[in-house]
């Protein structure tokens, strides 16, 4: 790649302006419609997940949030009557959670006016159409730039870490793992 202008910084950082400015009203929005159902909009997050029974650790990964969390969302959802919890047919232990009829026409009521409120709304067919490219784009950069990350630090970590042996200790868990 060449050399930057400062013109192409300029455009880099009213770009990023512009896009904090679209998230933080996008997301104002989203907490806006949620104070109008009476729930947490982690909550409408997961409601919006499931669109399918999922299990608990899988909407964990999708809402980037830690097991625990997952669980008070659960309780929540439950707690209203908006979900269950239910065992996974391919594996007992795996608690699926699935939407009630209560929560699936909640996710149908929320959805609809989220998307009423959306400021893409504003465009036409072609420019979301176009914008959706441009956003899938940058998003697989986003995740290419991620795996090249990890490889890269994965590969400096097996440099520095001792290859795992079946010696004394081997297979224990440390406490602190454990605790914390």
């Amino acid at each position: 790649m060449g050399t930057r202008s400062r013109a192409d910084d300029k455009l880099d950082t009213e770009i990023l302006d512009a896009m904090s400015e679209l998230i933080a009203g996008t997301i104002a929005r989203g907490e806006q419609i949620a104070q109008r159902f009476g729930m947490p909009a982690f909550c409408l997050k997961a409601v919006h997940a499931l669109a399918a029974p999922m299990a608990m650790r899988d909407l964990g990964k999708l809402m980037h949030c830690d097991p625990s969390f997952v669980t008070s969302i659960a309780d929540l959802l439950e707690k209203r009557g908006l979900a269950l919890r239910e065992p996974s047919t391919a594996d007992r232990r795996i608690k699926n959670l699935v939407l009630t009829k209560q929560g699936l026409a909640l996710r149908e009521k929320v959805e609809r006016e989220f998307m009423a409120q959306m400021p893409w709304r504003a465009l036409d067919r072609e420019e979301r159409t176009c914008l959706l490219a441009l956003i899938r784009k940058m998003s697989q950069a986003v995740a290419d730039d991620a795996t090249e990350s990890a490889s890269t630090t994965e590969g400096a970590m097996s440099m520095l870490t001792p290859p795992m042996t079946g010696g004394p200790g081997a297979g224990e868990v440390s406490e602190t793992l454990i605790t914390g």
